[in-house]
């Protein structure tokens, strides 16, 4: 007895140890708090909480189940500009076509109205002004939350007129802002067979990026079938265009958020957040087909879901699970980078909306570096449509914020041991149980 019970209390002691060690240094789990702190604080007395760069940049927070969401905003100087997190989830984040400090993001929370009948989602379109944080409601629905996520990009086409992604419903339409109609509408259903991707009708798509194209086709990323897909307004999907397929894992992995640099910068062009791969990639436009023409990782990237190239040729990452958002430039060394919980998307203002005011790698001659990470067919193996890469990063995912993977087996292993523990201890009590039937028959 003695012996199990010594070597429990060392399981118990170093897994506990560990964990608390974790969480008190977690730069991730520092930085949620050091953020929110230094908003709080007037303007003249905030300090500098990440590299000094020109101009600003404004970062959306995914977080997780409502927890540690943020949209940031960091001054040229280092220190926190704005901080907001109202909702559980924030975006897409664009700059505001003539103003140089207002942008508009996409956002949701949870809703229970009287007008929902379970559990609903408020997704939402709002404009914020960083120089007086006045914020302005564009556009919201009210969403049935049992089909997954709702929105997670949208396109300014005018005055009053969104091009929206809508991830619950795996469609793409554009709506009046003024009047609330909407006036077009392609659903993914017509072109893809229901066969494939996610699980149907839940998570099937997963319609996560839409791009508006100067020669009027609409650009959309269809996370689920690993594909970027070009489509005309009038005659649907181009096939010749597109760029991935369903499986096909070494040339996109559930990718997030590519964006299309046009033929005046070097393209045509797409860079892509390749996010399973664990990589940035950037395809070229050669005689009617795609090819690779740059690639970007290091040991540390993991799941990253958005990339925009400026127009110096420098590249911003958003690297949701490895926690930071971070500046690589043409020789690709990283020249800025700061901690953040689950950034899903991040803009460097003044420097045009996502990539549209850089140059494609070609033309820029940017070198490749971590050219040799799409993944092995070990670890594409497909059990119930999940490998081992969309595992991990689920579970890197739905742990807390100071958590990692390690962090992650030791809090398993300090539950299993405290199980076995308590069972041990019961069978071994000093004490036993017996039971009377209460009616004795005469």
């Amino acid at each position: 007895m003695r012996r199990y019970r010594v070597a429990f209390a060392l399981v118990v002691l170093v897994c506990a140890s560990t964990l608390g060690y974790s969480y008190v240094s977690s730069p991730a789990n520092a930085a949620v708090t050091t953020y929110a702190q230094q908003a709080d604080l007037p303007a003249d007395e905030r300090t500098q909480v990440v590299p000094t760069r020109d101009n600003v940049t404004v970062v959306a927070g995914h977080g997780m189940k409502g927890e540690s969401a943020a949209l940031v905003a960091f001054g040229p100087d280092g220190r926190v500009l704005y901080h907001n997190d109202t909702f559980h989830g924030y975006f897409d984040v664009d700059p505001v076509t003539g103003t140089e400090m207002t942008v508009e993001y996409v956002a949701e929370r949870n809703y229970e109205g009287d007008d929902c009948d379970g559990k609903c989602t408020v997704s939402a379109v709002e404009r914020l002004n960083l120089s007086t944080g006045d914020i302005e409601r564009v556009y919201s629905r009210i969403i049935p939350a049992d089909r997954g996520a709702n929105w997670h990009d949208v396109d300014r086409l005018g005055e009053d007129r969104l091009l929206v992604g809508a991830i619950n419903t795996d469609e793409i339409y554009v709506v009046n802002t003024t009047t609330g109609m909407t006036t077009w509408e392609w659903s993914t259903k017509q072109a893809y067979p229901i066969s494939g991707g996610g699980p149907y009708p839940a998570d099937w798509a997963h319609l996560n990026d839409v791009e508006k194209l100067a020669d009027g086709r609409i650009m959309t990323s269809l996370r689920n079938q690993d594909a970027v897909a070009f489509i005309d307004p009038e005659t649907g999907v181009q096939g010749n265009w597109t760029l991935g397929e369903d499986g096909a894992h070494d040339i996109l992995y559930e990718q997030h958020n590519p964006d299309y640099i046009n033929e005046s910068n070097g393209g045509p062009a797409a860079i892509v957040a390749d996010s399973l791969n664990d990589r940035i990639v950037e395809y070229q436009r050669e005689d009617g087909s795609w090819e690779q023409s740059w690639v970007w990782s290091d040991d540390e990237m993991k799941w990253p879901r958005d990339a925009d190239r400026l127009p110096n040729g420098n590249t911003l990452i958003a690297d949701t699970n490895a926690h930071r958002v971070l500046e690589v430039n043409e020789t690709g060394e990283t020249v800025w980078s700061a901690e953040f919980y689950a950034p899903y998307e991040l803009e460097r203002l003044g420097t045009g909306d996502e990539s549209a005011g850089g140059p494609s790698a070609a033309a820029a001659g940017l070198d490749s570096r971590g050219a040799d990470s799409v993944p092995n067919a070990s670890e594409t193996t497909s059990v119930a449509g999940f490998t081992p890469r969309k595992v991990s990063n689920s579970i890197s995912f739905v742990l807390p914020v100071w958590m990692g993977m390690i962090d992650g087996a030791l809090a398993l292993l300090l539950a299993l041991t405290l199980l076995v523990w308590a069972v041990l201890e019961y069978r071994n009590a000093s004490f036993s149980l017996s039971f009377q039937w209460p009616v004795r028959r005469e």
